[in-house]
């Protein structure tokens, strides 16, 4: 759903022929429709008890895929600051790439903070796309206050999660020491 929301971004961006928001209401029904199937997708998966290690891995990295599509959209756009949109994703894929580097200890699963991050993160995005703010200016600062803390709350998730990755590391060496002396971990 990623390239049709950004097309329909794209399709009513200023200066187009853009038929007065229908292409951004379209983008942000695409949106919307792409973050509920995710975590349909997800309730889906636990209540059936289908989580796997490869889910674990490629759901964030589809969720980074249409958040981080939005954000450099919203910022091609000029409608939200370079410097939110590089702070999130230095943030985003920064932590994927941790997890990687970590997998062969253990997977680092999403944390109760990751997926408050998320959240927080796909309701100011929903605030950025929906067509509210030239009908209600104090939308627009609304949106800039929730992506405010969604910044504040990815920051801080992502120093977790590299704390959580430093002690998965430390065990599994703690690990793998004890087994070449023969010992049982």
């Amino acid at each position: 759903m990623v390239p049709f929301f950004v097309w329909f971004l794209l399709a009513d961006a200023p200066g187009l022929d853009s038929q007065n928001g229908i292409w951004r209401w379209a983008a942000a029904l695409t949106f919307a429709v792409a973050i509920y199937t995710d975590k349909l997708d997800g309730d889906i998966a636990r209540s059936r008890g289908l989580i796997t290690n490869f889910g674990k891995i490629a759901d964030p990295i589809a969720d980074k895929l249409l958040t981080g599509s939005a954000l450099v959209m919203l910022s091609l756009l000029s409608e939200l600051p370079w410097w939110i949109t590089i702070l999130i994703l230095v943030r985003e894929w920064g932590i994927t790439a941790l997890r990687f580097f970590v997998i062969r200890y253990g997977v680092i699963p999403a944390s109760r903070g990751g997926k408050l991050k998320t959240v927080v993160q796909t309701v100011a995005i929903m605030l950025y796309v929906v067509p509210l703010a030239s009908l209600a200016p104090w939308f627009g600062v609304l949106a800039f206050v929730v992506m405010l803390a969604a910044v504040a709350i990815t920051v801080w998730t992502g120093v977790e999660y590299v704390i959580e990755a430093l002690k998965l590391r430390a065990s599994g060496r703690r690990a793998a020491s004890q087994r070449l002396r023969g010992e049982v971990p």
